[in-house]
């Protein structure tokens, strides 16, 4: 009995290959960067990714934005977005670009929602018992079962003309509607306007000058696939305020739980590019670094985070005092005159200090990062060449300080508040107001920086 060999073929499997393709990211100041990703790459892997190549500072406000110079329109692209899909819209001819910057308030409606839902905009489908809170609205856009409406009037821009019209405007869960009857919300005056399913909803640049909008507030709806200029839905606001209620609203509405989910696991990729698949490389958050107190016989981890930022503030101004007597000669007369000098110009290697800007262009850079709290930065004064300007955000809306010169037996310093607090140097005043509020609405927080990649 003889035994013959049988050859079983076995199938093979063909490991799926992600097609790659080169993207180019641009940064505030039009340096950019090309990159080679995989298809399936999110906008949050786009950001980790130019965040280890370039040695920043992770602190989960890096942001994609996609930018429509051609109809002056522009908006946050959301973390879990597929940034290839993105781009695979964009018609051939268009000089569209993908813009990577910081924006401090894509999430603080989470942190903050007293901001965003200010309560005459504000209202529920259902009755409810007594006050809710800002906290409250949000759980319930967060709700599939319950939402509360936003109202409010709005210009809109007429299809196919050139005019706009003031309305009365209904935001819901299936879509943004019109009443056809002053404020009336019966539904046979409501007409829809727009849903949110087909459409990504963009931040107007330049509505007056290119749309000819009744005020600088403008957002618009635009179908997430290829269209013109006249599949456009523009509307306007009355105040910032108000458009970002508006805008925040849709975005909960269209995202629901995935926009908090962002938020609260910021480093959950989809593709190759997240952070656990680039690891060791990684970037550095502040909240990996502690500080130290070396000055005893034993060292020992400052816990106290106030305690923390006030010895790190003397550090840095020892540093400069050392660094200023370095610089003087000793026994010379110009001493005191080449110290001066150090101190009027050792602000001008700091990110948040931006020389010659102007007034409207301070309040671009801060409306671009956020209209958060605290948000920041230092420029010279048009209108006094011998003056600097503060300008911040508190409030949704943006402040300007002007810093003054004093002279004092021979010394140069400056203030905010008359000569009652004097600083030898810009870098002490900043440092000065991120610990203390002292005469201004609150901290300094963040600063505004314009990053080369």
């Amino acid at each position: 009995m003889s035994l013959s060999a049988r050859r079983v073929t076995l199938p093979t499997i063909t490991p799926i290959v992600l097609q790659k393709r080169v993207i180019k990211v641009y940064s505030e100041d039009e340096t950019s960067r090309a990159l080679e990703v995989p298809s399936d790459i999110t906008a949050r892997d786009v950001c980790q990714l130019l965040i280890l190549k370039n040695h920043y500072i992770d602190d989960h406000s890096w942001t994609l934005f996609e930018h429509l110079p051609h109809i002056g329109l522009e908006r946050t692209m959301e973390d879990h977005e597929l940034v290839i899909e993105v781009l695979s819209n964009w018609g051939m001819e268009e000089e569209n670009k993908l813009y990577f910057r910081k924006n401090y308030a894509k999430y603080e409606f989470f942190k903050n929602p007293m901001y965003f839902f200010p309560e005459h905009m504000v209202s529920f489908a259902t009755e409810t018992n007594g006050e809710i809170s800002p906290t409250q609205i949000l759980q319930m856009f967060l709700s599939s079962s319950t939402y509360p409406e936003i109202h409010g009037f709005l210009h809109a821009k007429e299809q196919g003309k050139k005019s706009w019209k003031k309305i009365y405007f209904l935001l819901r869960r299936s879509g943004l509607y019109f009443s056809t009857k002053g404020t009336s919300k019966e539904p046979r005056h409501l007409q829809f306007f727009s849903e949110f399913g087909n459409s990504d909803i963009y931040v107007s640049l330049a509505g007056k000058k290119k749309h000819g909008a009744p005020t600088n507030y403008g957002f618009c709806f635009k179908p997430n696939k290829a269209g013109g200029p006249r599949d456009l839905k523009m509307l306007c606001a009355e105040e910032e305020q108000s458009r970002t209620c508006w805008v925040t609203a849709i975005r909960l509405l269209k995202y629901g739980m995935q926009l908090y989910q962002n938020y609260m696991h910021p480093y959950q990729g989809r593709s190759g590019c997240s952070s656990q698949s680039i690891s060791p490389m990684r970037s550095i958050s502040e909240n990996s670094l502690v500080a130290m107190d070396f000055s005893g016989q034993k060292s020992r981890v400052i816990e106290n985070p106030t305690e923390a930022l006030s010895v790190a503030v003397e550090e840095g101004l020892a540093w400069r005092k050392k660094g200023c007597l370095r610089l003087a000669t000793h026994g010379s007369p110009t001493a005191s005159s080449q110290s001066s000098a150090t101190n009027m110009a050792i602000h001008r290697s700091q990110p948040w200090f931006h020389h010659k800007i102007s007034r409207e262009e301070a309040q671009r850079l801060i409306i671009q990062q956020g209209l958060v709290d605290g948000v920041f930065l230092v420029r010279d004064s048009q209108s006094n060449p011998k003056t600097f300007v503060l300008s911040m955000s508190h409030g949704q809306k943006i402040k300007h300080f002007q810093i003054i010169p004093v002279e004092d037996d021979g010394e140069l310093f400056h203030t905010l508040d008359d000569g009652h607090t004097r600083f030898t140097d810009l870098i002490q005043l900043v440092e000065f107001y991120q610990l203390n509020k002292g005469v201004l609405p609150c901290k300094l927080k963040h600063y505004c920086a314009r990053i080369a990649l």
